[in-house]
């Protein structure tokens, strides 16, 4: 688990492709301080495991599933991504619970200044946006945002300076993919209550359930 709060950027140093995977070399430093075989790093949003580091880079091996659902099959040689290691017990909870188990991309449509501040309206699939919550929390590339608007097509977030400077996201252009990865309980409330399932014995927890009994 992660907390979307970025602890270094990364660049590509080496990708080695397959027919559909990849095996990528990240250059890094802080967070190679106390890393070990087969822990998980959140690269830009995604839970990948080390196969490989040295004192300056770590290696991670980077699935067919995951290389067409997330932007990873973009980046090159050079790019800039973000790094996140896996949550301690011990530590404090600074965004909010992040898997790095993306649920899609999105596309970024616009950047627009406010004073210190720098919106960021992103495009995203229905699929989507049904779990994102004005207000609520949503992982950018790995970053922990809040939602500040939703519609039916897209939502944005505001980002101050401190968030602009130790990640990635006002290096991005308008056009380009960005990792998207929801809230985590809009998904298990609507797996365990059968909402939009067509399973047989689904769960009798519905919106009619929930009106009849005066919590709708």
């Amino acid at each position: 688990m992660f907390t979307g709060i970025v602890e270094e950027i990364g660049i590509i140093k080496g990708i080695n492709k397959g027919a559909e995977s990849a095996s990528i070399t990240i250059g890094a430093k802080n967070i190679l301080e106390d890393v070990k075989l087969g822990d998980s790093i959140a690269t830009n949003g995604v839970c990948l495991t080390v196969t490989h580091f040295t004192k300056d880079s770590f290696t991670v091996d980077v699935m067919p599933e995951t290389m067409r659902k997330s932007s990873l099959s973009n980046i090159s040689i050079g790019s800039k991504v973000n790094l996140e290691r896996a949550l301690k017990l011990s530590d404090r909870l600074g965004g909010h619970i992040v898997s790095g188990h993306i649920d899609g991309t999105g596309v970024i449509k616009e950047f627009k200044k406010e004073d210190n501040a720098v919106w960021i309206s992103i495009e995203a699939h229905e699929e989507i946006l049904k779990y994102i919550i004005n207000k609520g929390s949503i992982a950018i590339d790995g970053v922990s945002l809040t939602v500040a608007y939703v519609d039916k097509k897209m939502f944005k977030v505001s980002i101050i300076p401190h968030t602009g400077e130790e990640t990635t996201l006002l290096n991005k252009k308008i056009g380009d993919k960005v990792n998207l990865e929801c809230d985590l309980i809009g998904k298990y409330v609507e797996r365990l209550s059968g909402f939009n399932s067509k399973e047989e014995n689904k769960s009798p927890l519905d919106l009619n359930f929930l009106s009849e009994h005066g919590f709708y």
